[in-house]
């Protein structure tokens, strides 16, 4: 696999931050004073961090603790356009955002064509077919009828490819992700698990095929690069060949305690 990070030392920002993000296109910042966390061994990419070292991280619980956009940098479509695999690490450490919700992405697994997991694998139908829209797209299907999985089309239009969302860490909007998902703790069981994410977003499968790239509704937002990621076998796909079944195509920040299980399944980059 094609890799592009650089991993560092550890980086903890704590209560009062100051993020610089950039894309592709342009440089905007992000202003944050509020009592939040992000996912431990995350440095930004082209980004300043001034971190209170003397303030204990929180994560806010209420929304007049949220984090200011006052300037945001939504992700191009062209981040989006490429392999599903070069594209899954690369999602570490981004952030979804809707409305006053924003998650940062702590785990993915990638889905590729010709991958006897993916989707794409049944063809053109109904349901697959904002799969094979292009990159950039929202895919979202319900999983045994009861979780709505959240997936980020990934490649060219027509390659049949994506991204799953497997679990977050929560940023903003701490209570109404409580309240979505019925659960009114802190710990990582409130976002470990692709079913948690979309529920916490509040999405449906009404919600396929919408562009990530444009503001409004769904958003995918830079974000710091992680410094050290893990990577394992993908959760739940026992059906798949033994090929795809063993392939280390499931990625997550190193140290976080954001990660669903398996954990023991995911270990450094060879």
């Amino acid at each position: 696999m094609k890799r592009s990070h650089r991993f560092k030392r550890s980086i903890k920002p704590k209560k009062s931050l100051y993020i610089k993000l950039t894309n592709s296109n342009n440089e905007q910042d992000i202003t944050a004073t509020t009592s939040m966390t992000l996912s431990s061994s995350i440095k930004p990419s082209s980004s300043l961090i001034r971190a209170n070292s003397n303030l204990k991280p929180q994560i806010p619980t209420s929304s007049s603790s949220l984090i200011s956009f006052e300037k945001y940098a939504i992700l191009s479509q062209d981040f989006f356009q490429i392999d599903a695999l070069d594209l899954a690490p690369r999602l570490l450490g981004k952030f979804l955002r809707r409305d006053d919700v924003v998650l940062q992405i702590t785990e993915v697994e990638a889905y590729r064509p010709n991958d006897s997991a993916c989707h794409g694998r049944f063809g053109l139908t109904p349901r697959t077919a904002p799969v094979f829209g292009p990159g950039g797209h929202a895919y979202v299907y319900l999983c045994y009828g009861l979780h709505t999985m959240l997936n980020i089309v990934a490649d060219k239009e027509g390659v049949g490819a994506a991204v799953l969302i497997r679990s977050c860490a929560p940023v903003c909007g701490l209570e109404t992700i409580q309240l979505r998902r019925g659960q009114k703790t802190e710990k990582p069981v409130l976002l470990a698990g692709p079913g948690k994410i979309g529920q916490a977003l509040g999405i449906s499968t009404d919600w396929s095929s919408h562009p990530l790239y444009t503001p409004g509704g769904l958003e995918v937002l830079d974000g710091p690069e992680p410094e050290k990621i893990l990577i394992g076998p993908r959760v739940g796909i026992a059906y798949a060949s033994p090929e795809h079944v063993n392939a280390l195509w499931r990625f997550a920040v190193a140290d976080s305690p954001w990660i669903s299980a398996p954990k023991n399944t995911l270990g450094p980059p060879p």
